[in-house]
């Protein structure tokens, strides 16, 4: 924390209105990180940004205010990763779905404190109300992608799956390794993560995937 707070020491004390909202909404990321969602105060939020407690009232107004947009802000955020990542693989559905899984453990997206702030978002009852409004469609579209990605796979090699269970598999042992990244005692790493969820991919479509990754199909 006391590099954090050095570091924005340091940052100029102009700045535009956008760029101090974005410095509080990164400091909010990492406040929910350390203190988790009910323990969090727009004075916490000040102190690790390095700011005044009237600044953050002046840009938010309230803590639910700041929280909503910090996570509207984790939730645009995640939806544009997953769908760059999507728009770079073409159109075989097996490069779609490596992506896809990829995505989930991009660095930028996959970080101690952003997975512990998604926790939080998702583990208060609170929350929740906000939560549909920012994700509610944001997921139901992921979902649907993942969905169609995984029949299109299991129609092209000929694996008869039930493309809404095999798609409801793989996210939840996606979120799961997230969880576990969070919440395990020696948690594993990020590449491991990555293996376990590739290996799940491969048990439901073996001859595209293997727990190192896809199969790269022979142009013959």
């Amino acid at each position: 924390m006391t590099k954090t707070l050095q570091g924005e020491a340091r940052m100029p004390r102009t700045m535009s209105r956008e760029a101090r909202r974005q410095q509080l909404i990164d400091s909010t990321i990492e406040t929910l990180a350390a203190r988790g969602y009910s323990r969090t105060t727009l004075t916490d939020v000040a102190r690790a940004a390095g700011l005044s407690h009237g600044l953050v009232l002046f840009h938010f107004e309230t803590k639910e205010r700041l929280l909503a947009e910090t996570l509207n802000y984790l939730a645009e955020e995640y939806r544009r990763n997953w769908q760059e990542a999507l728009a770079e693989a073409g159109n075989d559905p097996a490069d779609q779905l490596n992506a896809l899984v990829e995505a989930d453990f991009n660095p930028a997206i996959c970080t101690p404190s952003r997975l512990a702030a998604w926790c939080s978002f998702w583990g208060e009852a609170q929350s929740r109300p906000f939560y549909q409004e920012a994700c509610g469609e944001k997921d139901d579209a992921y979902n649907l992608q993942l969905e169609s990605i995984c029949q299109r796979l299991s129609d092209a090699g000929g694996y008869n799956r039930n493309a809404r269970h095999i798609a409801r598999v793989i996210r939840v042992t996606i979120e799961g390794t997230w969880l576990d990244l969070m919440t395990m005692v020696a948690p594993y790493s990020r590449e491991e993560a990555l293996t376990t969820v590739r290996t799940c991919v491969a048990l439901c479509f073996p001859d595209h995937f293997t727990p190192d990754g896809l199969i790269r199909q022979s142009a013959g």
